[in-house]
């Protein structure tokens, strides 16, 4: 293995795992519609499938996660495991930084759903912090896809690849749509 002291904060939910495919699956189940009635093309908070509100939000969530096992059930985005496992063997560290843990009352069970997750799936990483504030846990390079964390990194200063979905087509490069492309620009990036 090379040595390399880069670490890469990757988040998971639409940028390792399908967050809002599966989520459309299970909204379709819990707004009792047809999967086509919603759109696939969503906004952050997902309107677009008449969820308003953050009671609204917080319910189909929870939901979600204790009877649907949201965490554990999401398919992998396509490329993921390839390319970390690349970036891993080539001596990157792979810091895994998600903030799952925003509603109360079931934390054990968001846990436990993402490190079953994370290891069926074969996911290298080192680290697994469940935070909000991404910025604090120090890595150098960050992959992305929510739009308030994309711009707090960035006006922190720190190097964050926006990983692209309808939620963040706005938001500026540099930018990756698949993991090749996000494979390339985390190699092209210098370490600070």
């Amino acid at each position: 293995m090379i040595e390399n002291k880069t670490v890469i904060g990757v988040d998971l939910d639409g940028v390792c795992a399908d967050f809002y495919g599966r989520m459309r699956e299970i909204a379709s189940e819990w707004l009792e519609c047809s999967i086509d009635e919603l759109p696939g093309e969503v906004s952050y908070g997902l309107t677009e499938w008449g969820i308003s509100g953050e009671g609204q939000y917080e319910s189909l969530h929870r939901f979600a996660v204790t009877q649907r096992e949201l965490f554990r059930t999401m398919p992998l985005i396509p490329g993921a495991r390839k390319y970390l496992r690349q970036l891993s063997d080539e001596g990157y560290r792979i810091r895994i930084i998600t903030h799952r843990l925003f509603i109360h009352y079931f934390h054990a069970s968001a846990v436990q759903q993402t490190v079953e997750w994370l290891d069926s799936h074969g996911i290298p990483y080192w680290d697994l912090c469940f935070m909000k504030e991404k910025s604090q846990v120090g890595a150098d390079i960050y992959i992305e896809d929510s739009p308030e964390n994309i711009l707090q990194l960035r006006q922190a200063g720190l190097h964050t690849i926006c990983f692209s979905n309808s939620t963040n087509r706005h938001i500026p490069g540099p930018k990756a749509t698949s993991w090749e492309e996000a494979y390339s620009l985390v190699k092209s990036c210098q370490r600070p």
